[in-house]
């Protein structure tokens, strides 16, 4: 779904523009409260990750095909403010490196498909799990309801931004039909992914998703045939998981990232994604511009002068992953950097575990 130059107009853009660096602020602000020096570098993983996948376009529809957001997986995994960020990091990669998305656009991307898709599945995945039973199973159903609401929610989103700032005279409910409705497909796409993605994660660190930290049921002992809740101490114990190593985690999910990235993604659909097919058939992409890294080596996910398709591009999927875990890592270590080194500077107070 990333929107090219010319879609929208100028003004809209930049206003599209403040609203997204607003929501960045935000959740620089936010992100510190939601990672630690477990979650950090996960967190730039997590962007690597979605780099990955959302070059794995799968066929939704006679012509069509769809990938990945990620709002909804990257807001579970690693909570709604770093997930804000992740994506936008994403996003800012795909569009100077790789010529995907424009750079006129980047504010309408990042709050569409950024902002929008976060905020949506944080609130559809925190609802369910306030009336679901507190289990690990609740987990994974919230986390497909959450992915799939949120694809919609993201068309619907572009929509309204189209129906203020679109370049091009179209009837806005045929559009708003057409992108829900393939969006819809799409959804079903998000919501399997991240729910494989987040159901693997809990199965060996439930301790490191997000949005299932908490939900652990009290440890229940059986007393003259009645269960009742075990004391504070025999419970204990459990957190143990917190203290252990990362590493695993982390170089299991870079592998898999450079896996798919590098080689299954040359086996990825060919179709155009949802909205480059509602484009072409509503005519909204009349007045598309080339994009402004059009020139860049990496450009069409392919590297410059190697001209076997299959190397080529997995060469630029490999760059990509890499260059985002870096690029993401090192700005979640800062963030996290800024939260630890706050509290020496005005308290000597003793931390609280």
């Amino acid at each position: 779904m990333h929107v090219p130059d010319g879609f929208i107009n100028a003004p809209v853009s930049v206003a599209a523009g403040v609203a997204a660096a607003a929501a960045v602020a935000v959740s620089l602000r936010g992100a510190r409260r939601e990672l630690d020096e477990r979650t950090a570098p996960l967190a730039g993983l997590v962007a690597a990750f979605i780099f990955a996948v959302q070059m794995l376009n799968f066929p939704v529809a006679a012509g069509t095909s769809g990938h990945l957001l990620g709002g909804a997986l990257a807001a579970i995994l690693v909570g709604p403010y770093t997930g804000v960020l992740c994506v936008s990091v994403v996003l800012l990669m795909q569009g100077i490196l790789f010529a995907d998305g424009g750079l006129t656009a980047l504010g309408v991307n990042i709050t569409v498909m950024g902002v929008v898709t976060v905020v949506t599945a944080h609130l559809v995945f925190r609802g369910l799990l306030g009336v679901l039973p507190r289990t690990r199973r609740s987990v994974t159903v919230a986390a497909f309801a959450a992915a799939l609401l949120s694809v919609p929610a993201a068309a619907a989103a572009f929509t309204a931004v189209y129906a203020v700032g679109g370049t091009t005279d179209v009837p806005l409910g045929k559009v708003l039909t057409a992108m829900v409705g393939v969006h819809v497909l799409i959804g079903i796409g998000e919501a399997l992914i991240t729910t494989a993605t987040v159901g693997a994660v809990i199965a060996v660190r439930p301790d490191l998703v997000h949005g299932a930290r908490g939900l652990a049921a009290p440890l229940k002992l059986r007393v003259d045939g009645a269960l009742v809740d075990a004391p504070a101490a025999a419970a204990a114990p459990a957190p143990a998981a917190a203290g252990r190593s990362t590493k695993k985690v982390w170089a299991t999910g870079l592998v898999t990232a450079l896996v798919l990235a590098g080689f299954v993604s040359f086996y990825a659909s060919a179709d155009p994604d949802g909205l480059e097919k509602v484009a072409a058939d509503k005519g909204i992409d009349e007045k598309v511009e080339e994009h402004a890294a059009a020139g860049s080596p990496l450009a069409d996910y392919g590297v410059k002068d190697v001209e076997d398709a299959r190397l080529s591009g997995g060469l630029a999927g490999v760059i990509g992953v890499g260059v985002t875990v870096v690029a993401g890592t090192g700005i979640f270590w800062a963030v996290r950097r800024r939260t630890t080194d706050a509290p020496t500077a005005t308290s000597t107070a003793t931390p609280v575990a």
